[in-house]
């Protein structure tokens, strides 16, 4: 039988109908899944093990009989497959019993004799709470004839694991796009995840050397992004005459679509990979790591936009708390440099933790492509988690590019995504810089809407974003691609000051703290009033205005005094780490002496609340002015305007 995409194209469709077919009366179509995705596993597995039942059944008696407790490997090895059923049963077994009470009894022990790692698929997918409706319907015997018919040869004699892996993935999105309201959530566009891979490999391909890898995704999904990348590479690799071998991690909270990744794995005959992959409710990535310690050649993500973590952070012992080593790095020499955002939104908490995952001693190093929305390129004040990653990010020189998207490239949502790409082994020109690539206009529209997404990244608009790429500083559209110094993105935040002015008070002593308490609260503010003096500094200080420290007279003696700050006139200013310093001591003063101490001569810096923060604005770097309208074409507007106002009075006089 040919293993051609038609082929997959015509098994999926027949198994598509079985779900009309059956289930039409059972389940509204968006729950269709829920037991024909399971269905289809076990009627694959079935067919793989029937070679070996005997076998396996025989070593099965055999290992009870010498008291064997841990028969796992054993048994895999009598199966010759990474899985096996001691239930003695196969689905043609359970085809022949008329009786619904009793198939349902029987089935439930051929579901139970599955290895371990096929039960965990099973409890995911949740199938065994889909047997009572089933069998009251007498719909299980249905299901199960179905499956079995000759034209629908799921047995690897009628299509190899690869077919069955693309058959399963077809099914998957077909009801992914059935129910686009989550299809966003759990499943990454196809093109999208084509893009994220080559661009992750295809600029190192030719230094990459034959040999073994380990592919990591810390927000998994139903495993398609380990999957493509895993193809990607190897065919990169293959056409050079190299050879690698790939090992497949990742981790996934949601457990319909964990049991989705791990079943593909499975049916595609990796059931080594299935092993490396964990899930479920209790597996979550920020507060769970399952592969702590562990590094990564290539990783790559999509994880949840703008979904709260709050849990994971009181599991982690609260945000003033955690200590979870990647969330809380040394940078900057401050030991305690903390990466933990607010808890609305986790999205650069995932990005850290493949960063944490970096290989270090490889001569490639690690690349990470991971895909988020616009806010993790600019929320977060300096000094806040979402703008401590970005600075650690790019202060540590480990962002390559980042690319924008088109709009209404996902299922559920249409707002701008962007595909940030890290390695902790830049080539030399790319070394302390940043390229940004547009790629929003790069795309072609799909014929018919699946769901929220429109257009998609072809092949040939790929081949765009990765000229780009590849020429980085040489590429000659400076509309889709610019590079920037990394330092240009970073500013310090200054606290500007001015003084509390009461009416009243005495410039020529200090007052105590709860004196300046009762004026706050009974005093009147009074711009011509004097500063009011709340610390003298010791004899030896020197004055500093620029900082708050200013000469007054106390009791006879001129001493260097600080001013208790008016916070109804506090303000804030961004201060370009670029900002050159001219004649001053550094840019900050001369961004003050400029742009403040002409409009309030009064005003200091308060240094101690000086932060270093980090945003980067694709609308600023790629802006594109509208051409104003031309006064004629206004002019034009309005005399339409107006023939149209005096056609409607005329109706309403009665007049035509």
């Amino acid at each position: 039988m040919p293993h051609s995409s038609i082929n997959h194209a015509r098994i999926a469709a027949l198994i598509w109908n079985i779900a009309d077919d059956v289930l039409r009366d059972l389940y509204v179509r968006g729950k269709y899944r829920d037991v024909i995705l399971p269905f289809t596993v076990l009627r694959r597995l079935d067919s793989v093990l029937g070679p070996t039942r005997d076998a396996v059944m025989a070593m099965k008696k055999m290992l009870d009989e010498a008291g064997v407790a841990d028969q796992d490997a054993p048994l895999r090895d009598a199966a010759k497959q990474d899985f096996y059923n001691t239930s003695g049963f196969s689905l043609q077994d359970l085809r022949h019993i008329s009786n619904s009470t009793r198939l349902r009894q029987n089935f439930e022990a051929y579901l139970d004799g599955f290895s371990p790692n096929v039960q965990e698929i099973i409890d995911n997918f949740e199938f065994r709470n889909q047997l009572p409706r089933l069998t009251k319907a007498d719909a299980l015997g249905a299901l199960i004839e179905k499956f079995l018919a000759p034209d629908l040869d799921l047995s690897p004699a009628g299509m190899d694991n690869h077919g069955m892996g693309t058959v399963f993935e077809e099914l998957v999105r077909r009801f992914n796009e059935e129910n686009n309201e989550e299809a966003g959530e759990h499943w990454t566009p196809r093109d999208a995840v084509r893009l994220m891979t080559r661009l992750m490999f295809e600029p190192i391909a030719g230094a990459i050397p034959s040999g073994t890898y380990r592919l990591y995704d810390g927000a998994m999904g139903t495993g398609g992004m380990l999957t493509v990348a895993e193809e990607t590479l190897k065919h990169l690799t293959e056409s050079s005459g190299k050879k690698v071998s790939t090992h497949l991690y990742g981790q996934e909270i949601n457990a319909e679509t964990y049991a989705i990744a791990k079943a593909d794995l499975i049916l595609k005959g990796d059931g080594k990979a299935a092993d490396n992959i964990v899930g479920g409710p209790e597996y979550s990535t920020l507060s769970n790591d399952a592969f702590a310690g562990q590094e990564f050649d290539f990783m790559l993500s999509n994880p949840p936009y703008g979904k709260s973590w709050k849990t994971d952070q009181d599991r982690l012992g609260g945000a003033k708390k955690i200590i979870d080593p990647r969330f809380v790095v040394t940078h900057d020499g401050d030991s305690e440099y903390s990466l933990v955002t607010r808890s609305s939104d986790g999205q650069l908490m995932f990005l850290a933790n493949l960063i944490s995952k970096m290989k270090q001693e490889t001569e490639l190093g690690s690349r990470i492509a991971s895909v988020h929305n616009g806010s993790s390129l600019f929320t977060g004040d300096a000094g806040q988690g979402e703008s401590n990653i970005r600075r650690w990010i790019i202060e540590n020189d480990w962002l390559e590019a980042i690319v924008a998207l088109p709009l209404k490239m996902f299922y559920n949502t249409g707002i701008a995504t962007y595909v940030w790409v890290l390695s902790n082994r830049k080539e030399d020109r790319r070394k302390g810089k940043v390229q940004l690539i547009d790629a929003t206009n790069w795309f072609t529209p799909l014929r018919k809407n699946l769901g929220e997404k429109g257009v998609e990244v072809s092949s040939s608009d790929a081949d765009k974003v990765l000229e780009a790429f590849k020429a980085f500083d040489e590429y000659e559209d400076a509309d889709h691609s610019k590079v920037f110094d990394g330092v240009d993105f970073g500013y310090h935040k200054i606290t500007v000051e001015r003084p509390l002015r009461i009416a009243g008070v005495d410039p020529h002593r200090v007052y105590t703290a709860k004196e300046i308490k009762q004026l706050k609260e009974d005093g009147v503010r009074d711009e011509s009033a004097p500063p009011l003096i709340r610390k003298a500094l010791p004899y030896a200080a020197t004055p500093d205005p620029l900082h708050g420290r200013y000469e007054a007279v106390i009791d006879g003696r001129t001493r260097v005094v600080e001013y208790e700050p008016d916070t109804e006139l506090r303000d804030t200013e961004q201060v370009p780490l670029t900002e050159p310093a001219g004649d001053y001591a550094d840019g900050i003063e001369a961004f003050f002496r400029r742009e403040v101490e002409p409009y309030a001569t009064d005003a200091w810096i308060d240094d101690s609340k000086t932060k270093i923060g980090y945003e980067i604005s694709f609308t600023r770097h790629f802006y594109k002015p509208v051409p104003m309208r031309t006064l004629a074409e206004i002019q034009a507007d309005i005399r339409a305007l107006e023939a149209e106002t005096d056609d409607l009075i005329a109706d309403i006089a009665g007049e035509r």
